[in-house]
């Protein structure tokens, strides 16, 4: 409760700093949809490239602050954290009311294995997987293979399952009807201006987003060290910052996700902007002990794929059935 007191001192929200964000973050956005499709035209494949790797962090810097204008802590007044959280969605690919409840109800469930489906990501137990048959241990070693994950995690999300997300009756069907009704314009639109082949560069560029985002999503929760319980031993505090990652890939890296890579404060408190998170990071390492994940720790956490219940870790694939968790290794 100390850390999260500490905490709360960057939950101010500053409309100056917000705007810079989002504005800026549009801006580009945008730029990087004008060059990449103009240079795909032109036939210049090496500025389309770039520009089309400028546009997916451009997209998944503007679906962190739209995550933000979900908690509404980026604007200083409910009313503009909703607009803006509806006005990016076409560009997010995310509808704003059903995200956002989502995400609420990941936040309240994080690290407790007894809601397990509302993580973004899945995992298995060590126990659920010696009971599983062929079939299921089949597909969730294909789920949980990096090279199916992201980029197989990345279309089905943005292209299939947003269409329709979970919980999306519940919360507002017409909202959701009305947010692919607006993709639709947005593609007619691209599609008038320069063809099927802007069309596909657009969209490939909002894959190759989803896949920074997915890997990001992984990363967050699925790393050594992490902690998962059962209520009502779970401890919520626990659950937040040693279940929550925060990624050391430099200041650049943090500005180009808009500072989701400290996703352990966030959940602890997820009323900071992201503008102050990095701040708040800093500052309170200087008294309380906070982990960072080099990428080389980033990478092995992909081997890492069930929840031993006994260790209280995350463990690779077991070699051969029966095997303890703590003499398995990775495959």
């Amino acid at each position: 409760m100390e850390l999260r007191r500490a905490l709360r001192a960057y939950t101010g929200k500053d409309n100056r700093l917000a705007y810079l964000s989002l504005l800026g973050n549009l801006a580009i956005y945008f730029a990087a949809v004008f060059t990449s499709i103009t240079a795909v035209g032109q036939g210049n494949w090496l500025i389309a490239a770039l520009a089309m790797a400028v546009l997916a962090f451009a997209g998944v810097r503007l679906y962190v602050l739209q995550h933000d204008l979900g908690h509404l802590s980026l604007f200083e007044t409910k009313a503009q954290n909703q607009f803006w959280g509806y006005a990016i969605s076409p560009f997010t690919f995310a509808a704003y009311p059903q995200m956002t409840y989502n995400h609420n109800l990941h936040h309240a469930y994080v690290g407790d294995l007894e809601a397990r489906e509302t993580t973004e990501i899945f995992t298995m137990t060590l126990a659920e997987w010696r009971d599983a048959g062929f079939w299921k241990r089949l597909y969730y070693r294909l789920y949980r293979n990096p090279f199916v994950l992201i980029p197989v995690g990345s279309a089905f999300t943005y292209f299939v399952a947003y269409r329709w997300p979970k919980h999306a009756a519940k919360v507002s069907a017409p909202a959701i009807i009305a947010h692919n009704l607006a993709i639709l314009v947005l593609m007619g639109a691209v599609y008038l201006w320069a063809g099927w082949a802007g069309v596909v560069t657009y969209l490939v560029a909002i894959w190759l987003g989803g896949c920074i985002g997915v890997a990001l999503v992984y990363l967050q929760h699925n790393f050594e060290g992490t902690y998962w319980d059962r209520r009502p031993d779970l401890d919520n505090e626990r659950a937040a910052i040693q279940g929550g990652s925060c990624l050391d890939f430099g200041w650049v890296f943090d500005e180009m996700v808009a500072n989701i890579t400290k996703h352990d404060i966030h959940h602890l408190v997820a009323a900071i902007p992201s503008y102050r998170l990095r701040a708040a990071h800093r500052e309170l390492e200087k008294t309380h002990e906070l982990r960072r994940i080099s990428f080389g720790e980033a990478l092995h956490a992909f081997t890492l794929r069930l929840w031993d219940e006994e260790a209280e870790q995350l463990v690779p694939f077991p070699k051969e059935r029966g095997v303890q968790a703590h003499e398995v290794g990775a495959e």
